[in-house]
């Protein structure tokens, strides 16, 4: 059976984080997903100190997400913080606006430079790709979309598909899954609301209580080379009903 992980993001504004981690014990996940808000600026100290409240509540992290500027400014910052927490994939999770290329060459440089950044920690061992939103699949131009091009300049990257992100970029996700099925290595499983509903949580849900047909996605990304599949909640309301009602629902699935 497929396990469900926990992007820890999903629960910043819910200190602590050690309590956090004992909920998701509890709760049957065995699995979280870091970010740099949590380990960016660690000392060595604090990154084991971290690792040991994982042992302690007998979860892995064999994912995380990494800023671009740490990773190609702090390399070896972001591998000392990929080892202690026994991590095995690095995902880039995002672009800034203003940084964003506005065309598909421009699009494509941004994959080359992906590739080039991911070099370093593939050699080191470890899966490197990058995490989409939902501006990647804004069509542009000459037809073709950033998600497209970042792939095609990249052809060394692994993909963390956000699912819920590609149908709010108004993108086919059972399409996306059946073309570049080879490149996902982990997704984000996350719902989003019916029109009108949870005005007070960006339009987000818990999984199983929105509108993406996740039943059918997951058995289309079963037949991929998706390795984690990680609860995601952008802004819940209620951490504790999302850590229960989402993992019940996975587990129909």
């Amino acid at each position: 059976m497929t396990e469900l992980g926990f992007q820890l993001y999903s629960a910043r504004n819910f200190p602590p984080l050690s309590e956090t981690l004992t909920k998701l014990s509890q709760a049957g996940y065995t699995q979280v997903e870091g970010y740099g808000g949590i380990y960016g600026t660690m000392d060595d100290a604090a990154l084991k100190a971290l690792r040991a409240d994982l042992d302690a509540a007998g979860l892995t992290m064999p994912t995380g997400h990494f800023g671009l500027d740490l990773l190609e400014k702090q390399p070896e910052q972001a591998l000392a913080i990929a080892k202690t927490l026994g991590m095995e994939a690095i995902y880039c999770p995002y672009l800034l606006p203003d940084l964003r290329p506005s065309d598909a060459a421009g699009w494509f440089a941004f994959g080359q430079r992906l590739q080039e950044v991911g070099k370093r920690y593939r050699d080191a061992g470890y899966v490197f790709g990058w995490h989409n939103h939902d501006f990647e699949f804004k069509t542009l131009d000459d037809g073709s979309t950033p998600q497209e091009q970042i792939l095609a300049g990249g052809p060394d990257l692994a993909w963390e598909a956000d699912i819920a992100w590609v149908v709010r970029g108004k993108a086919d996700p059972f399409a996306w899954i059946e073309s570049y099925g080879k490149r996902i290595t982990a997704v984000h499983v996350k719902d989003i609301a019916a029109p009108g509903e949870n005005a007070d949580e960006d339009g987000w849900a818990d999984l199983g209580h929105g509108t993406v047909p996740w039943k059918d996605l997951i058995a289309a990304l079963r037949k991929t080379s998706a390795k984690h599949f990680v609860l995601e909640h952008d802004n819940p309301k209620d951490v504790d009903r999302l850590i229960a009602r989402s993992i019940a629902s996975f587990e129909t699935y």
